[in-house]
């Protein structure tokens, strides 16, 4: 059975950048398909970068079409304003998700880590270069972007098969 995901939520805390990524998996083979960032203007109220954030990525779900989404699950981080603007995006992206049919699967970012990497410690430059030898010949177009192309890999290799 061939699946085409789209995988999302590569968001820094402070919400200018969401990475998307897309990969086919058929079987234990996957492969590339696009990857990117949204971008969000600093400056513009809280309420406008989420509907900017949610509209783009719906035009992400629409060019692609994917039979399914994953996202890390949100963490807790040491700065409570910055997992409040996590959260916040997060809601934005399942939104965008669920307003397109989609079902997401929700992974813990220790377990994506250990599904691409071997060890759930592993830093973002251990996930960004397993990545580029998982999915050979990609230019990632970001930090981000390489984050939730980890948590497509992982999730090609740990969602349950329909």
């Amino acid at each position: 059975m061939a699946f085409e995901g789209v995988i999302i939520l590569g968001l820094d805390p402070s919400l200018s950048s969401t990475g998307w990524g897309v990969i086919r998996s058929e079987g234990a083979r996957i492969s590339h398909v696009a990857n990117g960032q949204i971008k969000t203007d600093p400056s513009a109220p809280m309420a406008q970068r989420l509907a900017a954030l949610q509209a783009e990525l719906a035009e992400v779900i629409a060019a692609h079409q994917p039979a399914r989404a994953a996202a890390e699950e949100i963490f807790v981080n040491k700065n409570p304003q910055s997992t409040l603007k996590l959260a916040q995006a997060r809601g934005a992206v399942l939104a965008a998700c669920g307003a397109a049919g989609l079902t997401v699967n929700e992974h813990a970012a220790r377990l994506v880590k250990k599904a691409v990497t071997g060890t759930g410690a592993a830093e973002k430059v251990q996930v960004a270069a397993m990545v580029k030898v998982l999915l050979p010949g990609v230019a990632i177009t970001g930090s981000d972007a390489a984050d939730a192309l980890a948590v497509a890999i992982a999730d090609a290799h740990l969602a349950p098969r329909s």
